[in-house]
């Protein structure tokens, strides 16, 4: 609201067998965290070590935005950094967010063009519940907090910036 973007968009999320439900609809976050953002577009992401679960390319293929979740490793960081304008990293697992981000935050500072931020769910229902296979779900963001609904459920998380 916030951002004065008020769009429907019909997307199609495949899930890696390795990947939780719960991921699957961070990344759906993530993406309406962006959304505004043209040429946003998801990846193969976790089934690939060369492209993040998000990216935005312009029209000559360079890109602009590189949006990754969880705790990556820092080569990959650098690698993203090095390639793109403009590299996002959401973590959404608090228990192992903090450890990772205390070994992390020092090495990272010198990447001028990284962002790194905590997806917190602060609602009583999770994320998960959302999820099925022809999902209509609507979409609320404003300061930094994502209100996503179905017609039965509601999920409220937040976005805090860590760097």
């Amino acid at each position: 609201m916030n951002r004065n973007y008020y769009q429907t968009h019909q997307l199609t999320l495949a899930q890696h067998p390795s990947e939780t439900h719960e991921r699957v609809m961070m990344r759906l976050v993530a993406f309406a965290l962006h959304a505004n953002e043209e040429r946003l577009s998801f990846t193969r992401g976790i089934s690939t070590d060369t492209e993040p679960d998000l990216w935005q390319k312009d029209l000559s293929d360079q890109i602009g935005l590189w949006i990754e979740l969880d705790q990556i490793d820092e080569k990959r960081i650098k690698r993203a950094c090095g390639v793109a304008d403009q590299v996002v990293i959401y973590t959404c697992q608090p228990r192992n967010a903090l450890p990772w981000w205390k070994q992390m935050e020092a090495r990272l500072k010198r990447f001028g063009n990284l962002t790194v931020a905590a997806i917190d769910v602060i609602s009583d229902c999770r994320i998960e519940a959302l999820l099925n296979r022809s999902m209509q779900l609507q979409c609320t963001v404003q300061d930094n907090t994502v209100h996503l609904s179905n017609s039965s459920q509601s999920v409220e998380l937040r976005s805090r910036s860590l760097m």
